[in-house]
């Protein structure tokens, strides 16, 4: 794609992983292709073709260990704008924890990979009472789900109006069976709290892998901009995870494509500004 075709973009959400088969367990054998570390090095290339100026890395591990990893590729690569670690929300010392990660300008906000758990599990006092510190240090906090989940993490934002929450991945829904109806009411109210945005990213992984067409995704991206508008949505590539379904390229021009009508001051709020506002880059 030339690059010079789109505003400059910044990418909400990737990773970085050294591939180690137990802890990447969830890469299964259709995931096949991405069974191999995704460094710096791999990516750089990739967004500078695609007019990607920087990006945010996102936890696929739930150690602190992680964090750290991030954060040491943040430190050596300038164009890694911020970093979404894991901390334990749960733990007693929580405090304490996020005061140190404070001390480093990289790290943005927070996740835990909630589509694994329970939906219980994100409403349970000691995850809240981690939830509750998250402001004092202007951490965001990613939510990472199911459709299952959206009753529970809408019941998690009602109890927090002021802490910014973003949904990973538009709650992932079961694009390939073509299910909308309950996704889209769980959305729509989830989007009626303001503090809550919403990433347009990770959804061809949710498509048939190898026989996706850009149609399939209109009915879901209409639903997500029609109930967050243009102000609370980002670009994300959940790039190496894309690659199972698309390359890089593929990605960022189907989402071109279909903001292709928007405004230019639209495409860059979806393309950049949102980003750079959610996650204070």
């Amino acid at each position: 794609m030339d690059n010079s075709s789109l505003i400059s973009a910044i990418d909400s959400h990737q990773h970085f992983w050294q591939y180690e088969p137990v802890k990447h367990s969830w890469i299964d054998e259709e995931m096949a292709v991405i069974r191999k570390d995704f460094l710096p090095s791999d990516l750089e290339p990739l967004l500078i073709q695609n007019g990607v100026e920087g990006c945010v890395a996102v936890q696929a591990d739930q150690t602190e260990k992680e964090t750290d990893f991030l954060l040491h590729l943040a430190k050596e690569n300038n164009f890694i704008k911020g970093v979404v670690g894991w901390v334990d929300l749960r733990a007693n010392n929580i405090e304490e924890r996020l005061q140190h990660y404070s001390l480093n300008e990289k790290v943005r906000g927070f996740r835990h990979v909630l589509q694994g758990e329970d939906p219980s599990f994100m409403l349970q006092p000691s995850f809240l009472k981690g939830i509750s510190a998250l402001k004092d240090f202007n951490f965001t906090y990613d939510i990472l789900i199911f459709p299952k989940h959206l009753d529970a993490a809408l019941q998690l934002v009602n109890q927090f109006p002021n802490q910014p929450f973003v949904i990973d991945h538009i709650a992932k829904p079961f694009i390939k069976a073509g299910l909308i109806d309950e996704w889209a009411i769980g959305m729509k109210e989830l989007a009626k709290r303001p503090n809550v945005s919403c990433k347009i990213s990770g959804i061809v992984t949710e498509a048939d892998y190898k026989n996706w067409k850009a149609a399939d995704f209109i009915p879901y991206l209409d639903t997500v901009v029609e109930a967050f508008g243009v102000k609370r949505i980002m670009y994300g590539s959940d790039w190496p995870v894309c690659q199972v379904a698309a390359t890089y390229s593929q990605v960022i021009g189907m989402v071109k494509e279909y903001f292709s009508t928007f405004s230019s001051d639209d495409q860059a709020l979806f393309f950049r500004e949102n980003a750079i506002r959610f996650y204070h880059l």
